[in-house]
């Protein structure tokens, strides 16, 4: 069963997040509510992928990524950035730091499912 941990500061969002993904059966869901608790929950592991939010109190999205991808466990570790920070700076630097996927807030729960299914299929593969 596929693991995903969904990282977001807000509760009512990660809530949302499960939400939209609940159509994909044998998804199984772990929750941090920072960046801290993500890169704790990864050092425990395993998942298949991650939902990440950007900005965070204390350790933002873009250093649990970099931590992902600095894990030779974790390096192709899929990880979707969702954020309400759309701009190009910060895809530029979400890309850079080696995101899977960078969607914007609001998002359609079909665009959710849609690319949480074919990162799945892409890592099973």
């Amino acid at each position: 069963m596929p693991a995903v941990l969904v990282v977001d500061d807000s509760k009512v969002m990660r809530d949302m997040i499960v939400a939209c993904l609940r159509p994909e059966p044998g998804l199984t869901f772990t929750h941090a509510a920072s960046g801290l608790e993500a890169i704790e929950a990864l050092s425990l592991g395993p998942f298949d992928i991650v939902l990440l939010d950007l900005n965070m109190p204390d350790i933002g999205g873009i250093e649990v990524v970099e931590f992902v991808r600095g894990q030779d466990t974790l390096r192709e570790l899929p990880v979707i950035m969702i954020t309400t920070r759309g701009d190009d700076d910060s895809r530029s630097k979400a890309l850079s730091a080696g995101v899977s996927r960078f969607m914007t807030k609001p998002f359609t729960p079909e665009s959710l499912l849609s690319e949480v299914r074919t990162l799945l299929g892409a890592k099973r593969s």
